[in-house]
Parts: C-alpha cells; sequence; structure tokens
C-alpha cells in the first residue's frame, strides 16, 4: 500500500451526502479565507487561484503588474483538484490556472468558468530529482529498481495532476508495478518536492520548474516528453468574477512581459 503525506481525498463525484455539504464546503473554502485575510492590505487586487507549481513565476508576475500601478492579485496556491473544488464550493476568486486541461474540464462543464477566456498559458516537463548531495544519474534500464527501493516522493496520484503525469510516465516506462507500493503521496507537487529536500525521500517526480526553483534538489531524470500527456497551465476567467482587473491580468499573462517572466522560471510557451 502506498503511504499518504499530508493528501488531499478529493473525488471528482458531486457531493453525496447532502447533509455535510455546508461543512465540506467550510473547509474547502478555509484555506482560501486564510490567505485572503493575510493579504487584506492587497485584497483590491483579482483573486487568482493557481497550481502550486507556479508559485515563483504568478508571484513575479503579480509584482509586476503592481509595479505597472494596478492593485496586486492575492494569488493563493495548492493543487489543481484542490483549486477547482474551491471553485465548485463557491470561493470568492477571479481567475483559476490549472496544471492540466482535466480540471479546468471539470469546471467548463458546470459553466463554473468563461470559456472564451480560456486558453493555454504555458508548457512543462516532467524530472526525476534527488537531494542535491547525491550523485549519479537514473537511466530507462536501472530506473524501475532504483525507485522500487523507495521511498519515491509525488503528488497523489489519484487527483493531483503532477501525480498523474507521474504515474503515467512509470506506466508507460514499465516501471509503475515496482514503484506503485514504495509511493508516498503528497498533498501537490512542492509538498513532494520538500519530502526530497529534507532528505525524507532519495527521488522524487516534479516539474522541471520546480527542481530550478530548489538549491536543494538535483536533476536525476528527464522523463520522455512521449511517456506522459503534454503538460499544459490553462487560465480562465470565473464565471462569477466581477473584478475590473481579472481580465486584464490575465491579457497581461499572455503579453511579451508576462511570457518573459514565465520562461525566467522555466516555463515554455504552449
Amino acid at each position: 500500500m502506498a503511504t499518504r503525506v499530508a493528501s488531499c481525498s478529493i473525488s471528482r463525484d458531486t457531493d453525496a451526502v447532502p447533509a455535510f455539504l455546508s461543512t465540506r464546503r467550510l473547509l474547502l473554502l478555509l484555506p482560501l479565507a486564510t490567505t485572503l485575510a493575510a493579504a487584506a492590505p492587497a485584497r483590491d487586487g483579482p483573486v487568482v487561484l493557481a497550481a502550486a507549481s507556479l508559485r515563483e513565476a504568478l508571484s513575479d508576475a503579480a509584482d509586476a503588474w503592481a509595479r505597472a500601478g494596478h492593485p496586486r492579485p492575492v494569488v493563493t496556491f495548492a493543487a489543481s483538484s484542490v483549486q477547482a473544488r474551491q471553485v465548485r464550493a463557491g470561493a470568492p476568486a477571479d481567475l483559476f490556472v490549472s496544471a492540466d486541461e482535466e480540471w479546468m474540464d471539470v469546471l467548463a462543464r458546470e459553466r463554473l468558468i468563461l470559456p472564451a477566456s480560456r486558453a493555454d498559458l504555458a508548457t512543462n516537463r516532467l524530472v526525476l530529482v534527488a537531494p542535491a548531495a547525491t550523485g549519479g544519474r537514473v537511466t530507462r534500464a536501472t530506473l524501475a529498481r532504483t525507485l522500487a527501493a523507495g521511498p519515491l516522493a509525488m503528488a497523489d496520484p489519484s487527483a493531483v495532476p503532477a501525480g498523474r503525469y507521474g504515474r503515467a510516465a512509470l506506466e508507460r516506462l514499465g516501471a509503475w508495478t515496482a514503484v506503485a507500493p514504495r509511493v508516498v503521496r503528497a498533498e501537490n507537487v512542492r509538498a513532494a518536492l520538500a519530502l526530497v529536500e529534507r532528505g525524507a525521500a532519495p527521488y522524487g517526480i516534479v516539474y522541471l520548474t520546480d527542481a530550478r526553483a530548489s538549491r536543494r534538489v538535483r536533476v536525476a531524470a528527464i522523463f520522455p516528453e512521449a511517456s506522459y500527456p503534454p503538460i499544459r497551465y490553462p487560465v480562465a476567467r470565473l464565471a462569477a468574477s466581477r473584478h475590473p482587473d481579472a481580465d486584464g491580468f490575465r491579457r497581461f499573462l499572455f503579453s511579451p512581459r508576462g511570457r518573459a517572466i514565465l520562461a525566467a522560471r522555466g516555463f515554455s510557451a504552449p
């Protein structure tokens, strides 16, 4: 059985027990409410729910937008599955940036985004990381044997995009069966990265941009792009958004300046 560390048990099914709905919505919205309260001086900006792997890039973009004279966007970061659930629970937000198409599709089917505002913002790569102090590389021939020794840190493959990409890659490379019992499931890709940084796991599967954001890990292997679905980050304005700056910030992300900020953090254009 795989170990679960601070993971979110999130189903895509509609809540089956209406009596629990209010409590569930409260629990889903508490992290966002806490972030908004902490950011009270900047609450005039649009609220952006973004994938955890975008932390540095979107923080840089929000700073640049504020330097241009706009109220700074309030950006919260978590697994795309968590952010999508917050939108479904009625989170007071303006933009959603997902780490995969699937969670954006969920919101689109429920008419919670403005379809005309949806576009792919960036792409990424999937890599295997190890603590920076270690040496050696992992090849396709040694992948299953090396990772099966475990533990292997990765975002929850049942719901979180980075975890689903990771599982797809391991399945395609014939390693998943051997590796699955040793997987430590983290709540998002940055939590998986942290396990490797702390030495709690000898290897972890994260995005290339996550590896670049940390000095405490090194890239032990780059997964072939053909081994997993294309990693795309779609962005869309939420149907309930009323903030006058929301679409302006969305357009800024696609501007030459916004593209340059993303590229500086290792993201590629779609």
